[in-house]
């Protein structure tokens, strides 16, 4: 089994993309970039909208080899909308690339969805339907695909239970000497996807961290989220990919010692230097305008 993040916080946008061949089969994960339009009250820096056009073009490219699309929720970090958006780099050009004539798996537009996704995936579908080779509603269910177990977990929360945001859905990939978990936006924060995680026992979980950048927000965040991973690694012993919201906080690597396995970020697995651009947005406009300021990354 071959893995490829591709894009995510530690590599300078919001996503959690992933690419995984499996026994010839090519199965591209949550085909999304954006960047935050707001943070700490400013709009994105000129070097990540760079930056996301660099991971756009990349997911771009690993899209056309793709046999299989996966989409675990419908916000744009997750998925590619048929829409000319700047802080998505999305358009109907590159969303009919990544959607057309592939067997799409995807988190069920109806059941148990919020008000805002379910728009989201009523104009997903309006587009996609014409131009997929199928679509499956995955929540809960089991696809064999020559070899290749495709496992899809029940809706779980968006975070915590409860979540205002929503559900997402869980994949397992197994080819039958390798068990991986791409667990998105579950932000290690309830039960029913923690419980789901033990029982499938990977040998890979790639997962994001709770929204801890969110401040009172996100309160208890922290602390639910560092006993909830030192469980499941714990109890499957598993090798953890860990992104996404936590690494938005730019007190990530403090978390990360506090788990009982060290995890790898995307640009860690890759062997690449890690780039949380929106984490130091402040810093990255006072460069723009010529001040002297250090940041803990190259620019180049």
């Amino acid at each position: 089994m071959r893995i490829i993040p591709l894009a995510s916080e530690s590599l300078g946008v919001r996503s959690l993309a992933t690419f995984i061949e499996a026994s010839g089969i090519r199965i591209l994960i949550d085909p999304g970039v954006a960047l935050g339009p707001r943070r700490y009250g400013l709009p994105p820096a000129e070097i990540e909208l760079k930056t996301l056009q660099q991971m756009r073009k990349k997911l771009q490219g690993y899209a056309r080899k793709a046999d299989v699309v996966t989409i675990s929720h419908y916000h744009y970090d997750h998925h590619t909308p048929f829409f000319e958006g700047l802080y998505e780099s999305s358009s109907e050009a590159f969303a009919r690339e990544i959607y057309a004539g592939k067997l799409l798996f995807i988190k069920h537009p109806r059941e148990n969805i919020n008000f805002s996704q379910r728009k989201r995936a009523w104009a997903f579908l309006k587009n996609a339907e014409a131009i997929a080779k199928k679509i499956e509603y995955a929540d809960g269910r089991t696809f064999d695909l020559g070899g290749v177990k495709i496992e899809f977990s029940p809706a779980v929360p968006h975070g915590s239970e409860g979540s205002k945001l929503g559900f997402v859905v869980m994949v397992l990939i197994d080819d039958g000497s390798r068990r991986v978990i791409h667990a998105s936006d579950i932000q290690l924060l309830n039960r029913k996807a923690i419980e789901w995680i033990v029982e499938k026992n990977p040998d890979l979980l790639i997962t994001g961290g709770p929204p801890t950048y969110l401040g009172k927000r996100a309160e208890g965040s922290w602390e639910t989220g560092v006993k909830n991973l030192n469980e499941i690694i714990r109890e499957t012993g598993a090798e953890i990919i860990l992104d996404h919201h936590i690494v938005r906080d730019r007190r990530y690597p403090a978390f990360f010692d506090e788990l009982e396995k060290m995890p790898k970020t995307f640009a860690g697995f890759l062997k690449v230097e890690d780039r949380p651009l929106e984490a130091y947005r402040r810093e990255l406009h006072k460069i723009e305008r010529g001040e002297e300021v250090e940041v803990p990354f190259r620019l180049g």
